[in-house]
């Protein structure tokens, strides 16, 4: 059948970028913690962007007030809350004064409102401050995390870096389908644990990022973000478009986060950013989606068929052996990134059979026109200058 022919040799060369992508970030590097590491005090401002974040922000600025002498402030800034945010963050302040309540409202026309908080913490920050760390509200980090990330960007002198979050899953149906999401991230752009100044093989993760100050306003990033639906991996790629280097790092127990809090959420939400679509690397995200479907979701379905035709012939095919071969590695892909979830249910197991569905989710949001979040329009547009 030459349709099916046509179809393994797409998987082949599709197959090889993969694998190459994940044997070349094999041996990367995670963030720990280093006594021995000296971080100068009060270089860090912390911008925590929220825009109805009560049932979160609190567990949050305990864990962030509780970092060292290395945070000069922590900036929460506010897009509009209706929710009581911004009284929490004031009970806050009044514990400790590295907390200040930025209020950003309204966000200004021809910007998505995370960029925009993004934009008023950077400038409302410490020009004295040596690095900005953006946290959202969702992660709860670990005293030792802000610092540890500082040292090791130092170490590995990057001028930005980002962290493979630690994921808690919330409802075993979440198992399924936040694994099968997370999975595209690494067949797309490789393992967590490396460094870059290309564009197109840049990562990052918007919800725990650190950068320094001066790169960050000389690149004017936030700004150039202002109509992404994914702002973080913008960020980043306009920072490596400069020619600075950007890593991408796991970092343990260090950073823990709970995304979403249903798996409803997790398909409603996540495939928005997930395409990882700026404008600023149309072939390579076109390329990405490809492998996300000829090479991830599409051997589990054709084994599946050719085993359902009964045929023998069909069974000792180049077709099947190869897709028999995909399979093997999506399912060692699939132990590979159970270290980056909190104690996941037995679900986890099953998330390559959502991988189909996945596919199908990201295309259909890539080719979506229209975004909310929480209720607001989202800007969009590819004119990323």
């Amino acid at each position: 059948m030459p349709i099916l022919w046509l179809l393994v040799i797409i998987q082949i060369v599709l197959a090889i970028r993969v694998l190459t992508r994940m044997i070349r970030s094999a041996s990367g590097t995670s963030i720990v913690v280093d006594p021995r590491a000296w971080i100068h005090a009060r270089s860090i401002s912390v911008v925590v962007p929220v825009l109805d974040e009560i049932g979160r922000l609190g567990s949050c600025l305990e864990k962030l007030i509780g970092c060292g002498t290395e945070v000069r402030e922590i900036l929460v800034v506010d897009g509009g809350s209706t929710d009581g945010t911004q009284r929490l963050a004031a009970s806050f302040a009044a514990i400790d004064p590295r907390v200040r309540l930025v209020d950003a409202s309204p966000t200004p026309a021809g910007w998505n409102g995370k960029a925009w908080n993004l934009e008023c913490g950077l400038l409302a920050s410490s020009a004295e401050s040596v690095w900005i760390a953006t946290i959202d509200a969702d992660v709860r980090p670990r005293s030792a995390l802000l610092g540890a990330m500082v040292n090791h960007a130092e170490r590995r002198q990057v001028t930005a870096l980002s962290v493979a979050t630690k994921q808690e899953l919330g409802d075993i149906e979440s198992g399924v389908v936040h694994p099968a999401m997370l999975t595209t991230l690494v067949y797309r752009y490789g393992l967590p644990g490396n460094a870059t100044t290309r564009m197109d093989q840049v990562q990052a993760n918007g919800q725990c990022f650190i950068a320094r100050r001066d790169a960050l306003i000389a690149t004017n990033a936030f700004a150039h973000a202002r109509t992404s639906v994914c702002e973080d991996v913008t960020v980043a790629r306009i920072l490596t478009r400069a020619g600075h280097s950007v890593g991408f790092y796991e970092a343990g127990e260090l950073a823990v986060v709970r995304m979403h809090d249903t798996w409803r959420e997790t398909w409603t939400n996540w495939p928005r950013s997930l395409t990882l679509r700026d404008g600023l690397t149309p072939r390579e995200t076109l390329l990405g989606l490809a492998e996300v479907v000829f090479v991830q979701a599409l051997p589990l379905l054709l084994v599946e068929l050719l085993i359902l035709t009964g045929n023998q012939h069909a069974l000792r095919s180049v077709p099947f052996d190869l897709n028999l071969i995909l399979l093997m590695m999506r399912l060692g892909v699939l132990a590979g990134t159970r270290r980056a979830y909190r104690n996941p249910a037995w679900t986890y197991w099953l998330s390559v059979f959502a991988d189909v569905p996945v596919a199908i989710a990201l295309i259909a949001s890539a080719l979506r026109r229209r975004h909310m979040w929480r209720g607001r329009a989202l800007v969009m547009s590819e004119r990323i200058t």
